[in-house]
């Protein structure tokens, strides 16, 4: 009979998970980009990566997790487990469950899904996630000048003007592979935006924001001018403008009948708190 072991997926497990995830699961992504993946920049990072399964000593299936604590509305830090990459070989699926078990013991932590694809929409389903509200518009972003609005991208200029929690989440994803942030001010008021640059039908030309803080409403009022910066600077005619992220979703476009699904298990912290940042969205530029 063969000896089947689910282990935590530690930092000196990396390399052979990287090589692993890249190999089974997608090879348009690095070694190296996989490797960032279990390897995040930001503290509090947790006990683990996720967990692996070995069959007769032979790596065989990862379901990979990011960690981090984020705060509440009273200020108490809350644990998100991010489930990031899941991807078991064929002959081994049967012993699937045996991660998912893994993973969804673990007590007093908030779990987020915010990439499943496929048959683990419905899978996740089953286990307790429940959708988050995705409601997208789908913008074309057009040349626009505006007085007074100044929009920076900086990194040094981001460090110095950003403050409090904003500043916090500069510092935790500045190296963050995918994660790309904009600063934009008027006079002393400033909003901040972080996105990652999205493929849809082999396009690589969609913004799409994972975070929006400081003053919403100076990013609403300037959202032309942000939208002529993404186009202009950054090459990208379209932004995924998520209602849930941004609060507002104006410019020319259209609604999206499906937008891709993102999901939440626990009762930890508010669907309206959960963000898209500290997960494979900013560590994976797929």
């Amino acid at each position: 009979m063969a000896e089947v072991q689910t282990t935590p997926i530690t930092e000196s497990d990396a390399d052979e998970v990287a090589r692993f995830l890249h190999r089974e699961l997608n090879s348009r992504v690095s070694v190296g980009g996989w490797k960032a993946l279990l390897l995040p920049p930001w503290p509090h990072a947790g006990p683990h990566r996720g967990y692996q399964l070995h069959v007769d000593g032979e790596l065989v299936g990862v379901y990979a997790a990011v960690f981090s604590q984020r705060p509440t509305a009273d200020g108490a830090p809350v644990r998100v487990c991010n489930l990031a990459a899941f991807c078991v070989r064929e002959e081994h699926r049967m012993h699937s469950v045996r991660l998912i078990r893994a993973l969804l013991a673990q007590r007093d932590c908030q779990f987020t899904d915010l990439s499943p694809s496929g048959n683990v929409v419905a899978m996740n389903e089953r286990l307790g996630f429940r959708r988050l509200d995705t409601g997208t518009r789908l913008i074309v972003n057009v040349p626009r000048r505006g007085r007074g609005i100044r929009i920076s991208a900086d990194p040094e200029v981001l460090a110095a003007t950003l403050r409090g929690r904003d500043r916090e989440i500069h510092r935790d994803h500045t190296s963050a592979a995918a994660a790309r942030h904009l600063l934009v001010q008027h006079g002393d008021d400033y909003a901040y935006l972080v996105f990652r640059v999205v493929t849809r039908k082999r396009l690589r030309a969609f913004a799409a924001p994972l975070y929006a803080g400081g003053d919403r409403a100076l990013l609403e009022r300037a959202w032309p001018q942000v939208r002529s910066h993404l186009l202009t600077r950054h090459g990208l005619p379209f932004v995924l403008a998520e209602r849930r992220i941004l609060g507002f979703a104006t410019g020319i476009g259209a609604e999206l009948t499906q937008p891709r699904p993102k999901m939440v298990r626990g009762d930890l912290m508010p669907d309206d708190a959960v963000d898209y940042l500290y997960s494979e969205l900013v560590l994976v530029d797929w």
